[in-house]
């Protein structure tokens, strides 16, 4: 028998079954013996012709066959076959009211869209992981495209830091909840959807009882072990996941759909080690480009939901806002693969901050342990006494322009192994950089290599401005 593979819209037609074995010498010959072991999935596949749906694709192993032999096509026992439908299809549509209609007009006059597409944005429902540079484009746009559910997962409060990306948010809305600031936002833009808000750090504990109701989930995260989490999530319970990623100048997007391609680990099999790659808030982001990225994003679920265009499955976008440019490569499908492959070692959800090597979220970040921090208002007590301590700032040459401390030395971070030789491991030294998270690293490179008399200025030279000089500036 020929297994054929449930989408998650049609498992409730198939008694909640994610796989069926099917019999059969081609593909039309399978479906019939599907809808025979389960009638109910008949009219959601078929129309009154008997002709298969326009928004149900077939897949034969990664192939879409549809517009190939489509139901013709021969196969065998050891063939897995994928119905591939949009992805708010297999369901009765929602109708639009009169202000609908004249709201979305734009959207109706385009014969891809229309009001039959307008009705499954309305009935699809998605889960933004993260409110902040990505999420913020990502939950304007999907409100105002008429997404009737759309989640919205964050922990954090808003910052004054934050206005220079997350557009969602803004001042009369510092130190609010940022899924309460982004809700209030999204429906002043469309009040006839429904946003869900959970207030929460998004965990493997957690991720399969959020994710539930919808139909997909796009990726707004913003470290590694969440990354991950996303990725395994979705490919365990067969949603697509929409991904985008940021730094400085650079963007990257794809969609990422294990029932259809490769997933996140085909490309990324493992994180890079920790302290490698910075965070944006160690190494920026020019503001404009989350939006760029997040606006992909936003266009990606709206065709997948639409059933419509080619979607970046299978490929990876690669934007550059300093020239001006978009690059693609195309991605496969790892057979190997840990999660998706074709004999997976990862089969629950896992703890992504012990297989990432770094915590998923800032709780704590800008401090190394009691035994090696040294607060602001201590080390200024020191620096009074004119105790002997030697300065290190591990930050990058351009930041000094922003703040510094009278007397310390310039070792930025990447250069810190090749001239630790110079250092006088005798010596009391202080690291520090802007939060205190660079320092903590470093400072675990000194003591790896024998230093003992150091220490790490806490949360960094942002907190000496905070706690000693409010003259400097915090950034």
């Amino acid at each position: 028998m020929t297994t054929l593979k449930i989408p998650t819209p049609l498992r409730p037609y198939a008694d909640d079954q994610t796989e069926v074995n099917v019999k059969g010498q081609n593909v039309a010959e399978a479906l019939d013996d599907l809808v025979t072991q389960h009638p109910a999935l008949k009219k959601h596949l078929f129309s009154e012709a008997g002709e298969l749906r326009p928004f149900v694709n077939l897949f034969l192993g990664s192939e879409n066959i549809r517009h190939l032999q489509g139901v013709d096509t021969s196969i065998n026992e050891e063939d897995i076959l994928k119905i591939i439908p949009s992805i708010a299809g297999g369901t009765d549509l929602p109708e639009l009211s009169h202000e609908e209609i004249h709201r979305y007009s734009r959207h109706l006059l385009i014969p891809e869209v229309g009001l039959a597409g307008q009705k499954k944005l309305k009935a699809a429902s998605v889960l933004v992981i993260g409110t902040g540079g990505l999420g913020s484009p990502v939950a304007l746009y999907l409100a105002a495209a008429g997404i009737g559910r759309i989640g919205l997962v964050d922990y954090d409060v808003v910052d004054f830091s934050n206005l220079q990306r997350q557009v969602i948010h803004g001042e009369s809305q510092l130190d609010e909840l940022k899924v309460e600031s982004a809700r209030e936002r999204m429906l002043d833009i469309n009040p006839s959807i429904e946003v869900d808000v959970y207030n929460e750090l998004f965990t493997s504990e957690n991720a399969f009882r959020i994710a539930k109701p919808y139909d997909l989930i796009i990726d707004g995260t913003d470290n590694f072990p969440t990354r991950y989490l996303v990725n395994d999530l979705c490919v365990m319970t067969g949603k697509p996941n929409v991904y985008g990623s940021i730094f400085r100048f650079e963007g990257q997007a794809s969609v990422f759909d294990a029932q259809e391609g490769p997933c996140y680990r085909c490309l990324f099999p493992e994180p890079p080690p920790p302290g490698l790659v910075p965070s944006c808030a160690e190494g920026g982001v020019l503001g404009v480009l989350p939006g760029t990225i997040g606006t992909i994003q936003a266009t990606e679920a709206i065709k997948l939901i639409l059933g419509i265009g080619d979607s970046l499955a299978g490929k990876l976008l690669l934007y550059n806002a300093l020239d001006m440019s978009f690059d693609f490569v195309n991605l496969r499908k790892n057979p190997d693969c840990k999660v998706c492959g074709s004999d997976p070692e990862v089969t629950e959800l896992i703890d992504y901050e012990e297989f990432c090597g770094m915590p998923a979220h800032d709780h704590g970040a800008g401090s190394a342990g009691e035994e090696w921090d040294i607060t602001a208002l201590e080390l200024k007590e020191r620096l009074e006494k004119e105790d002997d301590i030697h300065l290190i700032d591990v930050r990058e040459p351009h930041e000094l322009e922003i703040s510094s401390l009278e007397g310390a030395d310039l070792i930025p971070m990447g250069q810190l192994a090749s001239r630790m030789h110079k250092l006088d491991s005798a010596e009391e030294i202080v690291l520090f950089c802007k939060s205190g998270t660079r320092s903590t690293r470093a400072l675990e490179i000194l003591a790896s290599a024998g230093f003992r008399r150091i220490k790490n200025l806490k949360w960094g030279i942002n907190n000496w401005a905070v706690e000693v000089d409010p003259s400097m500036p915090v950034y």
